[in-house]
């Protein structure tokens, strides 16, 4: 199997869609070339993602899976049951970067969930430092630190300059979730 040459860090943050969109993208390019992809959610525990759906078809070669609770969590009000299971995400990310199988992890709302005091911003440094050179790394969400853009070798920003929203126009299936 074809491994990544060098693996780097890639940020997609944002206030605008399309950050977990554009990793999905890159994994649909990455599985067409024979790599193996992983994503891991975090702060998402709804069933009706229609990528949950769309990538049962590219299995084995990429899989996927949730760790967050469904509803919200509002910042400064994390529910411990919600810090336990972003914390279960990482640890099960930390055994997909350093296992050797995977040529590209998805860190799915992982910036998010930092953000939201789900997880210290210390224990992702040390998963980025705990990195194999081969293995990519994306990681996605709202308000990424300046300290996280500085530790990434990619990072693109989602601005918002029109959106469906203000609109009126509501959550669509399979164009926003």
């Amino acid at each position: 199997m074809e491994k990544l040459e060098r693996g780097l860090v890639q940020i997609y943050t944002g206030d605008n869609k399309g950050k977990t969109t554009a990793a999905l993208g890159l994994t649909l390019r990455a599985v067409g070339h024979g790599f193996h992809v992983f994503i891991l959610q975090f702060m998402k525990g709804r069933q009706d993602y229609g990528e949950l759906q769309g990538l049962k078809r590219l299995e084995p070669e990429c899989q996927i899976e949730q760790f967050g609770l469904p509803g919200w969590v509002h910042k400064g009000q994390a529910k411990e049951a919600d810090c336990l299971e972003a914390l279960k995400g990482l640890e099960r990310a930390r055994e997909l970067i350093t296992s050797g199988e995977w040529d590209i992890v998805i860190l799915d709302e992982i910036i998010n969930a930092i953000w939201f005091e789900l997880i210290p911003e210390e224990l992702v440094l040390d998963l980025l430092e705990a990195k194999p050179g081969h293995v990519e790394i994306i990681m996605t969400g709202r308000n990424a630190s300046s300290t996280l853009i500085d530790k990434a070798h990619l990072v693109t920003e989602m601005v918002s300059i029109k959106h469906p929203y203000e609109l009126g126009i509501q959550a669509r299936k399979g164009i926003e979730y």
